[in-house]
């Protein structure tokens, strides 16, 4: 707890000062090197505060920006938090703040200009300060320093999936001791992690160690210790964590409510069953994707013309797809296959690449790079889909796996996209499906507009190679 806190006061001093020297850099442009290129120049011979007049509002806005910065959660210790969007947030809001203060005072002579040029300035001084920083301790807890020290309590599916996700990310510095498990044999291990007691020796090792975390994954079947295991942890002083052994089925953001001191679980939080949320990324799609049929006229007619004229058939692909709400819809592609009939593709993955004989010369271009994908620009506009989404799939599919994949019929409570979470990781195509509908699920439950805006700017390096 003591390396929290000297962790949270470097960085409300280092905020500080950054605040304070985005404040005087911002006076130098707005009244100097800015004005001299014309760009937010003085009109006439308006005079402007000295910038000791500019420097008394620092003793107000400095700790309103560090109130507002602890407000968005920048200053939650977390070596698994990214926080970009926070900072945006925070300065949003910190813009607020000036206009409130100024008003209030009823100083109307602080340039706007020169707000707007601090605001701006503060972005992007604190986003580098914090990535350079969080930088070098990924690096250092990558190379073994600044280590936390973990044991885990339980050997379940839970477990295995967060010693799964501490070895892929050694940059967040986690160092796991062991498993304490009253099932599993006494050495025996998982990723070279092993069981190294029962939970009737939990308190004596955790009084001769000294672990700053304890991580409770016990089994569904082992919950009547919960209490126990609990109490053993919190009486030790160690930080305690709970992992569910049932996050199937709870969300991975899960909304809580409270019903006079009784906590109550909302089993899945989907964002967009919002009508604003909804109403907000459906806006976005019409706009977007009209801009985009505009930009990509020219190739979609050179596209046509070639398909056109060098294999006979339509020049675009129709495909029943499964949409929103489980209701079906009609997917445009440009055809990249000889034509066949409508049973020999109904029941079928089409191969990818060279592997599937049926794809023409035009056919292996455009699929080679995505541009077979294109049509569905007017899929979005018509509100078939989305810009952003999980990918539809045929009905044959749809009801062979609703069967067979726990929670695969979620996908269909959005509407689904041209790209989404699951084609930018790299699931698409011939690929799991277990873990195609795990980054949908991720996507459905975390949704926000800054997602959708991310997934785009990823999807040309990403998504669309051979997507399917």
């Amino acid at each position: 707890m003591k390396k929290q806190g000297n962790a949270i006061n470097f960085r409300l001093l280092l905020d500080a000062i950054i605040i304070i020297v985005s404040y005087l850099v911002a006076y130098s442009l707005r009244f100097g090197a800015l004005s001299d290129t014309g760009f937010l120049e003085l009109e006439g011979n308006v005079k402007y505060y000295s910038l000791s007049e500019y420097a008394k509002y620092l003793y107000i806005f400095v700790p309103g920006y560090l109130v507002i910065y602890s407000y968005c959660k920048l200053y939650v210790v977390s070596r698994r938090r990214k926080e970009a969007w926070n900072l945006i947030k925070a300065n949003i809001l910190g813009v607020l703040f000036i206009a409130f203060v100024l008003y209030f005072v009823k100083d109307m002579n602080i340039s706007r200009g020169f707000i707007t040029v601090f605001c701006i300035i503060n972005l992007v001084l604190s986003c580098c300060m914090r990535y350079l920083i969080q930088s070098v301790l990924e690096f250092l807890r990558a190379k073994g320093v600044n280590l936390k020290h973990v044991i885990i309590i339980g050997y379940s599916s839970a477990a295995r999936g967060f010693i799964d996700r501490i070895k892929n990310n050694p940059q967040w510095g986690f160092k796991i001791h062991g498993i304490v498990d009253d099932q599993r044999e006494i050495g025996e291990s998982y990723k070279n992690i092993s069981v190294i007691g029962r939970t009737d020796e939990l308190e004596g090792l955790l009084a001769s160690n000294s672990f700053d975390e304890v991580v409770v994954a016990l089994n569904i079947n082992d919950y009547y210790k919960l209490r126990r295991v609990v109490g053993i942890c919190e009486k030790s002083g160690c930080h305690t964590i709970f992992v569910p052994d049932y996050n199937h089925i709870i969300p991975s953001v899960p909304v809580m409510e409270d019903m006079e001191g009784l906590p109550l679980v909302n089993i899945r939080n989907v964002p967009l069953a919002s009508f604003s949320n909804m109403a907000i990324k459906r806006a976005c799609d019409i706009v977007l994707s009209f801009l985009l049929i505009l930009l990509f006229s020219l190739p979609m007619l050179a596209i046509a013309i070639a398909v056109k004229t060098t294999s006979k058939g339509s020049v675009i692909y129709k495909q029943e797809r499964v949409g929103m709400h489980n209701k079906p819809f009609m997917m445009y592609k440009f055809r990249s296959m000889e034509v066949v009939t409508e049973g020999e593709d109904k029941y079928q993955w089409t191969g990818d690449g060279n592997a599937d004989a049926r794809i023409t010369k035009v056919g292996h271009i455009i699929r080679a790079t995505s541009l077979d994908e294109l049509p569905q620009l007017f899929n979005v506009l018509k509100g078939d889909m989305s810009l952003v989404g999980p990918r539809p799939e045929r009905p044959f599919f749809v009801e062979k796996f609703r069967e067979e994949i726990p929670r695969y019929m979620i996908k269909h409570q959005v509407r689904p996209g041209m790209t989404g979470w699951a084609q930018i990781k790299g699931y698409r195509g011939d690929t799991s499906i277990e873990k195609r509908i795990e980054c949908d699920l991720y996507y459905i439950e975390n949704w926000t507009l800054l997602l959708d805006f991310k997934i785009l700017l990823l999807t040309p390096f990403n998504a669309f190679k051979n997507a399917r």
